[in-house]
């Protein structure tokens, strides 16, 4: 069995692949212990993942996933190339690993020229050509990052997440601050998906993959329904950063 895991500022998602695959998302180290303790006949001979923390905080994990497992632990690096994608930052060790792996990803499953969305905390977008070369991409405020700006510096915008959920049933112009602000953000990062397929088609016509992942990918799926939601594209690109043995 291999452990893939994909750790971000403040959750860890991982999976199990061999056996009985599984997978979920946790909110720190002891809590992934102790989702991994709790699958059963676990065996683990690898773990591979990608890590935006410091070095110090994915060191702590490395380490503590080599004493619970006895296994090796491949962590992905930087790359100014891999797998027929060649990275497009000037620094090419400035782009987010996460954000690199699910170029390579999208790269893998595409073929050709691809636009990258990925919804999370953050929005990024990102563009690869029919050579696999990466021409760049936009980063904004995701929907999280949007809503608590607003509730941190307005004072009268004060609502739940029950509130928030109830709001997005509809798009019509809001009639309570939850609606407005809810409905206004989602609106937002539906018109930069739209721009940035629009910016697509400036380049390549209509002869493009357009992939989307992250947690809020689902906000905008009816827009662009030719696109395709593939939430373990991180993991594509990390089994070409680590490859391991019998394994792809």
């Amino acid at each position: 069995m291999i452990l893939e895991l994909d750790c971000g500022n403040s959750l860890i998602k991982w999976r199990v692949l061999g056996g009985a695959s599984m997978g979920g998302v946790v909110d720190s180290d002891e809590a992934l212990l102790a989702a991994l303790r709790g699958v059963s006949g676990l065996f683990l001979s690898g773990v591979r993942l990608v890590s935006v923390r410091s070095d110090a905080e994915t060191a702590s994990l490395v380490s503590m996933l080599e004493a619970e497992f006895a296994v090796p632990v491949l962590c992905a690096q930087p790359a100014l190339s891999l797998a027929g994608v060649r990275n497009g930052y000037a620094e090419y060790a400035r782009l987010g690993l996460d954000r690199w792996l699910a170029v390579v990803g999208a790269y893998q499953l595409a073929g050709g020229a691809c636009l990258v969305l990925d919804l999370g905390t953050a929005v990024t977008s990102d563009f690869v050509n029919a050579e696999g070369e990466h021409l760049g991409g936009y980063i904004c405020p995701g929907l999280p990052l949007m809503r608590n700006q607003l509730r941190t510096h307005t004072r009268r915008i004060r609502y739940g997440d029950e509130a928030a959920e109830q709001a997005l049933q509809s798009f019509q112009p809001g009639r309570s601050t939850a609606e407005a602000v809810e409905r206004g953000c989602a609106l937002m990062l539906r018109g930069f998906a739209l721009t940035q397929v629009e910016l697509a088609r400036e380049r390549w016509g209509e002869h493009f993959s357009i992939y989307l992942t992250g947690g809020d990918a689902s906000q905008i799926e009816a827009v662009l329904p030719q696109a395709s939601l593939v939430s373990d594209l991180v993991f594509i690109g990390l089994a070409q950063a680590c490859p391991l043995p019998g394994v792809r």
